[in-house]
């Protein structure tokens, strides 16, 4: 007996969702825990400890961890989106990657493609940002078969 994967497309486009919105949260927010506190604290108890611990020098290293994650996750998926062909190209930037994304019908509109076209497209590129990203999920089947 050998086992045999598919993929699973529905699954598959979930992870791909969750990267894509993951990305549009890099790409419109600071999170305000990566600000520096400008409130002073005071304590009653002494120190424990004789190490300068500086608020915003932490709050400025938790920000560039956080620019350099940033960074990173934006080079992996725009290499990803590099890798389609171009019509499949242009329906992931504006439908996923701009702060204000398009809608579907304004895409489908302006490439000059009908609807069904467009939303096969749209899968196809889908699929194939999952397989460039090396986020596709699989199932597994068992099958019978004799070599």
């Amino acid at each position: 007996m050998r086992t045999i994967q598919r993929v699973d497309e529905k699954l598959t486009k979930v992870s791909l969702e969750e990267k894509l919105e993951k990305y549009r949260v890099y790409l419109v927010t600071l999170p305000a825990d990566h600000l520096p506190s400008i409130t002073p604290a005071y304590a009653l108890a002494p120190g424990g400890s004789n190490q300068f611990n500086s608020k915003t020098e932490n709050a400025a290293i938790e920000r560039v961890q956080f620019e350099l994650e940033r960074e990173r996750y934006f080079d992996w998926i725009h290499r990803a989106v590099a890798s389609l062909k171009h019509d499949e190209r242009q329906i992931i930037v504006r439908r996923y990657l701009q702060m204000e994304t398009d809608y579907d019908i304004d895409i489908w509109t302006d490439l000059n493609i009908g609807k069904t076209t467009y939303y096969k497209k749209k899968w196809q590129a889908m699929l194939r940002l999952a397989f460039a990203l090396k986020i596709e999920v699989y199932h597994k089947m068992k099958n019978e078969v004799s070599l």
